[in-house]
């Protein structure tokens, strides 16, 4: 893409009520607007990284046998009252009518799903009533709301997100335990995908709003983090604050010489067990044609959190640095006066399927290279007169600062 083509601009001004270092960075590069306290719009740079984000999520969990498919981000509040959590959960949004009076207006009351277990678990019901249809696993990719009363740290922690929900269904705890540990390894995975794998925990925590006594977090270390885990280092798990309240020492080789460190969650997974099921009165027939309870699990990824505690993870002080696999291009192609060359080389990368911005608009060299280091491109690719008498192209390297002199073809050998 020409850069000059693109609608939105960088501004060397920070916005004024942003504190976190993720929202500074994607709001003065042009990654996201603020519409209002905890909530951002995707702009074209933006939704580039969080669709590549997104689709990593979707490869692993169809490699578990995910069914993909999309629900309604409004619900009837009857299916909360059924579980129990319209009253327990205070972070619902709801909906309501704009005026009972009129007869033209709908004056339901509605929710607005921070989660989708009052949703799948009887969509579920109306098709898998069989051990034959078990087990099975559904999960989405959408727009989450809470209402948060105090939203900040930029996407970190948000009214209106992006959420990866996986929902799980099984004959008995056992199957469900056994496909819940795949999963875990699966998001491990993923996180080895994003390059925050070496950082990231699995974190054993409470079980919060359900009924099972723990669940698991995963926690990326990072030093801006709203959250402190215990990490031990021996086996690679941690603990939250509140299960180090309950136990001091790994549960894995009962060490006692846990670290403490920031971290940001990144995602989470919960036994659900029997709560749903029961709430929604979903059983199956076994094959003696007995009545079983079915039991359910669910697994959580926020991908807009992640695209900001990436950005925490890996700036400087000049802005972003992308991984290669998740970056809005992988190539910045900025042309110093030297647009014939660069137009050449622009469209021999394009032939070649490497994902290009070109800088081809008329400001200084300085302004190209400060957002260039801004927008954080894993690749930089340099034309000037300086390069074109030399008969070389400038190649540094984001992440490294490292600078490189090749010719087209070993330029093209590097990037291909």
């Amino acid at each position: 893409m020409r850069q000059s083509q693109l609608f939105t601009k960088t501004t060397k001004e920070l916005p004024k009520d942003e504190a976190s270092l993720n929202a500074q960075l994607l709001i003065r590069a042009g990654f996201v607007d603020k519409i209002m306290a905890g909530v951002y719009e995707f702009l074209p740079l933006g939704w580039r990284v969080l669709n590549k984000i997104e689709n990593i999520i979707r490869e692993e969990m169809d490699a578990v046998g995910g069914q993909e498919m999309f629900m309604s981000a409004l619900s009837p509040k009857e299916n909360w009252e059924k579980t129990g959590r319209l009253e327990t959960m205070n972070v619902l949004m709801k909906a309501l009518g704009a005026n009972k009076e009129s007869r033209e207006i709908n004056d339901a009351e509605y929710i607005l799903n921070s989660t989708h277990e009052e949703v799948i678990t009887p969509i579920a019901k109306k098709f898998a009533l069989s051990y034959r249809d078990l087990p099975f696993s559904i999960y989405q990719i959408q727009t989450k709301f809470r209402n948060e009363a105090r939203p900040k740290s930029g996407l970190l922690r948000g009214r209106e997100f992006r959420m990866k929900d996986l929902y799980s269904f099984h004959v008995s705890q056992e199957d469900m335990k056994r496909y819940y540990e795949e999963v875990k390894q699966a998001y491990l995975k993923i996180f080895k995908r994003l390059g925050i794998g070496a950082d990231t925990y699995i974190t054993l925590a409470s079980g919060g709003d359900f009924t099972t006594d723990f669940s698991h977090e995963f926690q990326t270390e990072c030093q801006t983090g709203e959250d402190e885990i215990h990490v031990c280092d021996k086996c690679k798990i941690a603990l939250n604050k509140e299960v180090l309240e309950r136990q001091s020492i790994c549960p894995e080789c009962e060490n006692k010489d846990l670290r403490l460190a920031k971290a940001s969650e990144v995602g989470n997974i919960f036994p659900l067990n029997t709560k749903f099921s029961k709430a929604f009165d979903y059983y199956f027939t076994d094959k003696e044609g007995n009545k079983q309870i079915v039991y359910m699990a669910s697994y959580g990824i926020g991908p807009s959190r992640l695209m900001g505690v990436i950005v925490e993870k890996f700036a400087d002080d000049k802005g972003m640095i992308w991984p290669e696999n998740i970056a809005p291009f992988k190539v910045h192609l900025l042309s110093l006066n030297q647009n014939e060359e660069a137009d050449k080389l622009y469209e021999v990368l394009k032939d070649l399927g490497v994902e290009v911005l070109y800088d081809d608009r008329e400001v200084s060299a300085g302004e190209k290279m400060a957002d260039s280091d801004l927008l954080g491109c894993p690749f930089r690719v340099l034309i000037s007169a300086k390069t074109k008498s030399a008969g070389k192209l400038e190649l540094k390297l984001r992440d490294s600062n490292e600078v490189q002199m090749l010719s087209e073809k070993e330029l093209i050998e590097k990037l291909s």
